[in-house]
């Protein structure tokens, strides 16, 4: 099933709460990009942020870990309520990277990998049976409003045909430069998971901007 998850990356920080009721009732999750200032040259929220809007929705929180050593910070972002956790598959050793989905798993999490534009697809064929998402992103991790990469629809094209010959129930997520003539693209190309920010929380009316969305898709796919 295709699903929109807004990132609140781009939405208002002075006023988190506001924003999220804005749109909880016309998505499932929410995305959470979390960023330490050495694996990407930003810093945003942290565990303690998320703890403190788990108590104001029941969406579900997709929480992407773009850190530089998401498995010895693990269990905070755990503990602040996330739901799936995303690393990068660029951050680790391999062994480090499976001791993380080891333990996200152990507490029944969703988990996932994520390759920057910059990594091959090819570097995920050792975690597809121990993941539930791969998330592919389509500009350079660390800020959000970046334009698309065209080369990006080829990469989805190729982990979907990865996914499909694993027979595996796997998330196929995008994430950057999504907007109205981008979205048709990645889900032509095979993507089940679109996250978008500033085309949803920079629009005067963010759940109307998530139905336009919605309609984007629907079209594209009949």
């Amino acid at each position: 099933m295709l699903e929109i998850v807004p990132s609140i990356l781009a939405a208002d920080f002075s006023n988190l709460s506001s924003e999220i009721t804005k749109i909880e009732n016309q998505v499932n999750s929410l995305h959470i990009d979390v960023m330490d200032g050495h694996f990407v040259p930003n810093l945003t929220i942290g565990p303690l942020v998320i703890k403190s809007i788990r108590s104001i929705t029941n969406l579900l929180f997709d929480v992407h870990l773009m850190i530089k050593n998401p498995l010895i910070h693990l269990d905070n972002y755990i503990d602040s309520g996330a739901d799936s956790i995303t690393v990068h598959i660029e951050s680790e050793t391999n062994n480090n990277i499976f001791s993380s989905i080891e333990r996200i798993h152990s507490i029944k999490k969703k988990v996932g990998i994520s390759l920057t534009p910059k990594t091959p697809f090819t570097e995920l064929e050792p975690f597809l049976e121990d993941i539930d998402l791969i998330l592919i992103m389509t500009v350079e991790p660390g800020f959000g409003g970046q334009t698309f990469l065209p080369e990006s629809i080829q990469k989805i094209r190729n982990v979907s045909k990865l996914v499909e010959q694993s027979e595996r129930s796997i998330i196929i997520q995008v994430d950057g430069g999504i907007n109205k003539e981008t979205i048709p693209l990645v889900v032509n190309a095979g993507a089940t998971s679109i996250v978008a920010g500033s085309a949803i929380f920079d629009q005067p009316d963010p759940a109307q901007a998530i139905e336009k969305l919605k309609e984007l898709i629907q079209k594209k796919i009949k």
